[in-house]
């Protein structure tokens, strides 16, 4: 059957992929009345259920389990002699089982929701306002909608590289199926991916070379959290390769993994069992055919959206990490809030001033949020920049975890917090009470004279913005 010979189904709203933003808009849409289609290829949740935050989080879980074995008689436990042995066939079931759950959870109350339609298959468009859905069971169907909106999010990118057709590599997603550990794991690209898996099976006990093109890991950070980071990793033993370029791969007689990459000390060889490529991501757009509906992408193929995430064909919507913007799964919810408060509720809501709060979960974690003091500075405000380093940190030295530092931005003249770098145990949390008083706009007196329970991490913020006096340089 050709598409023109397909039948023509019509809808209020067609969604165009079941993520973190997609599935609650198609949800929030059918309740109220309208007519909603959800298209779907692959698995519901998108990528943070699927291959993401779930499944990397629950990785590193067991991954810190091991490294706190590794430690533990520095905490006066002793256990039997011998090495700390990983079952990554129990890692990978335990991965497996908790994303399948999450997965058919999605699913189940998506098919109770009355007026939606979960469409399993890859679409297209055909026109402006039309879609070709191509079944999982091969029939083909046709979608009309005024309203449609685009979450079809990213994959793995493969960096372009001489060779490296010819062995095989592994991205974020096939790295966590692996039933046996590498010997050495050989890791392209220093960005969130590549530090956390890095870590991950440093922990696992496996050797790990980081080949990073940068001259420092973490660009988008200030420069003393982005060394404190490397610092961290390499305490821990992870091989940092900075600005170094990966030339060609070749797999040798033996098996091995031979990278030729060029380094400010020449070019040097790494061998290793396994390579990973952490080397960004790419939109799932290239098979959307959006010149038949005149929607734009950049360069990288991202959709352009405005500030209330419409393309420049009216009625269509981009949400998650198929658009220019930032692409974290909560950005993709709060995508989902606007678009909900827009279409369902007449509102303005708009990306314009949001807040972006992030967690890297290497450990310790790396808690952002706000402007970084480089991008203060670079905005001509007055600031002072408070920070303190973890071993200050009471409750830090009783749990044997000090590495790190806490780190403020402050506004000089009106005591508004501007941005936050927590680098250190549960770092995501406290960079997210932060947030809360930067939401509240509260000044940082507020948390310096606060009564927190002791003791905890959250009243070292106490000590840390007492550390703000008149005298404080602001540069």
């Amino acid at each position: 059957m050709t598409s023109t010979e397909a039948s023509l189904a019509v809808y209020d709203a067609v969604i165009i992929g079941a993520g973190q933003g997609g599935g609650p808009l198609a949800t929030a849409l059918a309740r109220a009345g309208r007519k909603t289609a959800l298209i779907e290829r692959e698995h519901v949740g998108g990528t943070c259920i699927n291959t993401g935050c779930t499944p990397t989080k629950t990785m590193i879980a067991s991954a810190r389990v091991a490294y706190l074995v590794r430690r533990a008689a520095g905490y006066g436990v002793h256990l039997p002699a011998g090495e700390v042995q990983v079952a990554m066939e129990v890692v990978r079931q335990r991965k497996r089982a908790i994303v399948e759950s999450f997965r058919q959870g999605s699913e189940r109350r998506l098919k109770e929701v009355e007026g939606l339609d979960l469409l399993r298959g890859e679409a297209r468009f055909v026109a402006p306002k039309e879609l070709e859905v191509r079944l999982t069971d091969g029939a083909l169907r046709r979608l009309r909608a005024e309203i449609i909106v685009i979450d079809v999010g990213a994959r793995p990118a493969r960096p372009k590289l001489a060779g490296l057709e010819t062995v095989a590599a592994l991205d974020s997603t096939s790295i966590m199926e692996l039933d046996s550990l590498p010997s050495h794991l050989l890791i392209i690209g220093g960005g969130y991916v590549g530090l956390e898996f890095g870590q991950m099976f440093r922990r696992f006990g496996c050797r790990v070379t980081l080949v990073h093109r940068g001259k420092r890991l973490l660009a988008h950070e200030d420069d003393d959290v982005a060394e404190a980071v490397a610092q961290i990793l390499r305490e821990d033993g992870i091989d940092l390769l900075m600005e170094s370029i990966p030339q060609q791969i070749e797999q040798l007689p033996d098996g091995q993994l031979r990278l030729s990459v060029t380094t400010p000390q020449g070019e040097r060889q790494v061998s290793a069992s396994h390579l990973l490529l952490a080397a960004g991501r790419l939109p799932n757009t290239d098979t959307l055919n959006l010149e038949a509906c005149g929607v734009r992408t950049d360069e990288r193929g991202r959709i352009l959206v405005n500030e209330h995430l419409e393309t420049d064909v009216a009625g269509i919507y981009a949400i998650g990490d198929a658009r220019v913007g930032p692409a974290f799964t909560h950005i993709s919810y709060d995508d989902f809030r606007i678009l909900q408060t827009n279409l369902l509720e007449g509102g303005q809501a708009s990306t314009r001033d949001r807040l972006v709060p992030y967690t890297i979960f290497i450990d310790p974690q790396l808690g952002r949020v706000g402007l970084t003091e480089a991008e203060a500075r670079a905005g001509g405000r007055r600031i002072r920049v408070a920070r303190m380093p973890m071993n200050a940190v009471a409750r830090a030295l009783e749990v044997d975890e000090t590495r790190g530092f806490m780190k403020a931005i402050v506004d000089a003249d009106s005591g508004q917090i501007l941005g936050a770098a927590i680098l250190g145990i549960e770092g995501g949390e406290i960079m997210a009470m932060l947030e809360i008083a930067m939401l509240g706009k509260l000044p940082y007196t507020v948390l310096r004279d606060a009564i927190f329970a002791h003791p905890t991490l959250a009243e070292a913020l106490n000590n840390l913005f007492s550390s703000l006096t008149d005298e404080t340089e602001t540069r």
